[in-house]
């Protein structure tokens, strides 16, 4: 379910012990949720819509913007009438009550995920320097990366018993962390699971 079911071949880079958590041959820490929606569509009939929040496992040594465990956020959408247009609406709407601004700009740029296609990355405008391009935290690009997207790939329909000349989907999947880094200002992820009460209260 963490692989092969969302189109990652044998071969992908994604399965290597240095990416993902093994615990035997067989078994592993997901490396991210969309093992939830792939047993969502192997076991509920269309059309359906799910949002899946869970923790997830990479090894990656902790920095301010990696951490070994960290959380992320899908969703799904599966019917016989949706659309990468619907999946557009849906996310610039939800970013833009995020962040609190109405005019915030987002711009999706095509991308590759082995389980949909076509693929785009989400950016927002920069929230610290308006898009102007003049600050560290956008790299002076005035666009900040905050999730990925795209349509079902219909080979992942096909292998979890949908039928692809039906039925249409598109997900989505972002990180709570650097969400919340982006809108409160937070410059370091691991301050997260420090336990530091006085840091944690603010957002309570």
């Amino acid at each position: 379910h963490n692989f092969e079911a969302l189109n990652i071949p044998a071969h992908h880079p994604a399965r290597a012990m240095h990416d993902t958590f093994y615990l035997t041959d067989s078994l592993l820490l997901r490396t991210h949720t969309s093992p939830v929606q792939v047993r969502t569509m192997e076991s509920r009939k269309p059309p359906f819509r799910i949002i899946c929040p869970g923790k997830t496992y990479r090894v990656d040594p902790p920095d301010p913007s990696h951490l070994p465990m960290f959380h992320q956020v899908e969703g799904l959408m599966i019917d016989e009438q949706c659309s990468f247009a619907d999946l557009k609406g849906i996310i610039t709407e939800f970013l833009q009550v995020f962040f609190e601004r109405k005019d915030l700009k987002v711009r999706f740029r095509p991308s590759y995920f082995p389980f949909t296609e076509p693929s785009a990355e989400v950016d927002v405008q920069c929230v610290h320097c308006l898009g102007e391009g003049q600050c560290r935290v956008c790299s002076s690009t005035g666009w900040l990366e905050v999730m990925g997207s795209g349509m079902v790939h219909p080979r992942v329909l096909e292998m979890s018993g949908i039928d692809s000349e039906r039925y249409l989907g598109f997900a989505f999947g972002m990180g709570p962390e650097r969400l919340a880094m982006l809108r409160y200002g937070v410059s370091d992820m691991r301050q997260f699971v420090d336990n530091d009460l006085r840091f944690l209260e603010q957002f309570a």
